[in-house]
């Protein structure tokens, strides 16, 4: 038998064991990861990693009550076992609840789905991938200004196969790659370094995207590193000679490879149904965007739309089908600067009064329980936007920024402050020069109120993080945010080095 026949003998194993035992509802999935890791300092190798994981999870509602099991047993009496363990765990937990567990209706779906890519990193040989990272840092060591350089490259194949009680069967498998160089220089005469690294985002591709550049579809932007390789040793020579910034009020154009990572924090996380009804409060906190204000909260100027999607092509959130079998889908969260949406899973869907989910559920490993987190979230262009330069041109006085670093973010997703890798002076619509420290500072609302024009689909960028975290015990997830450069009007700029020594 075959490894996928096995996992779909076990699952329906599983199922029939629980539905025997009373199950009303009960799913199962097997996930098989495979995860590499490759860190090189100096162009020398410090760490590689190659690690391989799997689990079966059982997940049943009995008399109205989730109960879950799982374990890395490999044999259908291995899932049955599950099975009786998660029905028991039910039971023994609707003796403590007073509300019944329902879920939104979800038509049955049978299928296979790929993510696209070309080359699966892990055919290529380990010697290599080193190869790739050493040879081009070894070339940033070759200008005298650079003193280190720093590389990671990432790369994750994630199988999964689900089955449930209604008669969804699918597997799908998921693959995603991040690659980054960090240039250091430093002023021998103060002490003083700076560090700049490649902005490329992590992506859903293979190999392919790190040896570039492979072709652009859609906000998966085809990347040349040899272009800003080439560039990296300027720009991080420049910044460490770039005066400080003057703190105040700025007009901002704001680079998709820094904004992602606001749509991130201040948009993704505020619209997660558990944050908004307080579920998720012990841990990650809650958010201001509470149901009650769904359809009349002024999230932001008319120019914001924001979508929730599982749909876009190379999107780190990207799947055909959900960990509950909700089929992918695209809706709107932010709707002309309102909003209109939240993501959901099931059971939220059914206690909200939505018709069906929109199918943000994952887990992360066959051993923890499905939980609902975030979809690819995105600020959509203006279709006949201008391009960066142009933006950039309409601002009188104010900074451009490119690349994200740190943040903060309170817990309700209101209050926030973000940096960036670079910031370049605009002075009547022309760039000049660097400056350094800039930390914008402002409320969700009034930032996004801020927002007064959008690039168009030319700047659009898919960015994104493979290691968002949630949940206890804690589970990380992989989400793409696109964008494109937009401007906000007078955002409140600190100096963060006097805030530092304040």
């Amino acid at each position: 038998m075959t490894a996928s026949g096995a996992d779909a003998a076990r699952l329906d194993a599983a199922i029939d064991q629980a539905v025997a035992a009373g199950a009303e509802h009960a799913d199962a999935r097997a996930i098989r990861q495979r995860t590499g890791a490759l860190v090189l300092r100096d162009a020398r190798t410090e760490s590689n990693i190659d690690d391989a994981s799997s689990g079966l999870g059982v997940r049943v509602i009995v008399d109205g009550c989730w109960g879950f099991a799982a374990s890395d047993g490999t044999s259908t009496e291995d899932a049955r076992t599950l099975a009786l363990r998660a029905v028991e765990m039910a039971r023994r937990n609707a003796r403590l609840t007073t509300r019944r567990v329902e879920l939104a209706p979800e038509p049955v779906h049978v299928g296979a789905w790929n993510s696209p890519f070309d080359i699966d990193p892990f055919d290529v040989a380990e010697s290599d991938r080193v190869a790739v990272l050493a040879e081009r840092s070894a070339r940033l060591l070759e200008d005298p200004r650079i003193a280190h350089v720093d590389a990671h490259a990432a790369f994750v194949r994630e199988e999964t196969h689900y089955a449930d009680s209604a008669g969804t069967r699918t597997v799908q498998t998921r693959r995603r790659i991040e690659a980054e160089w960090a240039a250091t220089v430093i002023d021998p005469a103060s002490g003083r370094f700076e560090t700049v690294a490649t902005t490329a985002p992590p992506v859903a591709r293979g190999w392919e995207y790190v040896l570039g550049p492979c072709p652009t579809v859609g906000g998966a932007r085809a990347w040349d590193w040899e272009d800003e390789l080439g560039r990296l040793p300027d720009v991080v020579s420049e910044k460490l000679k770039a005066p400080s910034v003057e703190p105040g009020a700025y007009t901002l154009v704001i680079d998709p490879t820094n904004l992602w990572l606001t749509i991130h924090e201040s948009v993704g996380h505020a619209t997660e149904l558990d944050r908004a009804l307080g579920y998720e409060a012990n841990y990650a906190g809650t958010s201001f965007a509470t149901p009650d204000l769904l359809g009349s909260l002024r999230y932001g100027s008319d120019l914001m739309n924001v979508q929730g999607d599982r749909e876009a092509e190379f999107g780190l959130a990207t799947v055909a089908w959900d960990d509950e079998g909700v089929a992918a889908q695209r809706w709107d969260l932010v709707r002309d600067g309102v909003l209109v949406g939240y993501q959901l899973d099931r059971a939220m869907a059914a206690e909200m009064g939505f018709d069906r989910s929109n199918g943000c559920a994952y887990a992360d490993s066959g051993l923890h329980i499905p939980i609902q987190r975030m979809p690819n979230v995105s600020l959509l262009p203006d279709p006949r936007g201008p391009d960066i330069a142009s933006l950039i041109a309409s601002v009188e006085d104010g900074i451009f920024i490119v690349g994200d670093r740190s943040w903060s973010i309170d817990m309700q997703r209101y209050n926030f402050q973000f940096t960036g890798q670079t910031f370049h002076r605009i002075r009547h619509g022309r760039l000049e020069g660097q400056v350094r420290d800039v930390v914008y500072q402002s409320r969700t609302p009034d930032f996004w109120g801020s927002l007064v024009a959008l690039g168009g689909p030319q700047t659009y960028l898919l960015g994104g993080a493979l290691n968002c975290g949630k949940g206890q015990p804690g589970q990380v997830a992989a989400v793409s945010h696109g964008c494109p450069a937009a401007v906000f009007e007078g955002v409140n700029i600190l100096n963060g080095a006097q805030e530092a020594r304040a």
